[in-house]
């Protein structure tokens, strides 16, 4: 993909940000995205990102992102203040705020820093799985952003018009391989959607719908921009689970590996569900 069709790409269109002043940036929600209440959250993440990786006082590249989804982003404009806090000779911490009508939708905070080489090792070895190509690309039209991604299910597909689940056995965990439909490169503010890109584990669990969505995410990028770019535009494979369901509230702990078994992305979240 050339340079000129990324930049033609849904996704980046999606999170094309336009500066406004200092530390200001100004963008716009779209239909293409969208979820059940507002934009599906891990493009509003990765937007939030975007403001500071194209800040002109960025150094580095991200580490760890926190997410805070204060309330529904509506279509139409929005503003992004992006604060670079406090940079040092390498790192840097941001405060991100995403504003409509003066009124503070969503929060975050990010570290930046200049990784040096140094002694490495993996603890997280990817799960064994088919070959993405060897599995069949679920199309599913529930929600617009679906139409945005390539899923192909390994275990764990939640489908509610299945009558032959017992949702006493049912489990919280999913494995698939996933990227963005059509494929694009990979990059940061792409991999920060694809963190997000599993369902409420409440729905696995429960094995039927039930009003959910993410109160607070945080990603942890283990690979640097070079990392991401041998990626490529192949499937990710990702596992999701829970640790707990309770009084309202659910835990997610995710992981993305590149298809040559590197861990690019550990990824937590807290959810609201209503039963």
């Amino acid at each position: 993909m050339t340079a000129s069709e990324t930049h033609s790409h849904a996704f980046d269109q999606a999170i094309t940000l336009t500066a406004k002043g200092d530390n200001l940036f100004a963008g716009e929600v779209g239909d293409r995205y969208q979820n059940m209440v507002g934009p599906f959250g891990g493009l509003t993440a990765a937007t939030l990102l975007n403001a500071a990786l194209q800040h002109p006082e960025r150094i580095g590249e991200p580490v760890s992102l926190t997410i805070n989804f204060a309330g529904p982003v509506q279509p139409g404009a929005f503003d992004i203040e992006a604060l670079p806090l406090r940079t040092n000779r390498s790192t840097q911490h941001w405060l991100l705020l995403q504003r409509q009508d003066g009124e503070v939708v969503t929060s975050g905070t990010a570290f930046f820093a200049t990784r040096r080489e140094t002694w490495s090792e993996q603890q997280q070895p990817m799960p064994h799985a088919p070959a993405a190509n060897s599995l069949p690309q679920l199309v599913r039209g529930e929600r617009n952003w679906f139409a945005n991604y390539d899923f192909r299910y390994v275990s764990g597909l939640f489908n509610p018009s299945r009558s032959d689940t017992n949702p006493s056995e049912a489990d919280t965990e999913t494995l698939l391989w996933t990227r963005d439909h059509p494929a694009r490169p990979l990059d940061f503010a792409s991999l920060t959607a694809l963190g997000d890109v599993f369902a409420p584990r409440i729905f696995h669990r429960r094995q039927r719908f039930t009003p959910a969505g993410t109160v607070s995410l945080t990603h942890y990028f283990h690979a640097d921009a070079a990392q991401l770019a041998a990626a490529g535009d192949r499937h990710l494979l990702g596992h999701a689970r829970a640790t707990r369901m309770h009084n309202n509230y659910s835990d997610q702990i995710a992981h993305l590996w590149s298809d040559d078994g590197q861990l690019l992305l550990t990824t937590t979240q807290v959810a609201y569900f209503k039963e």
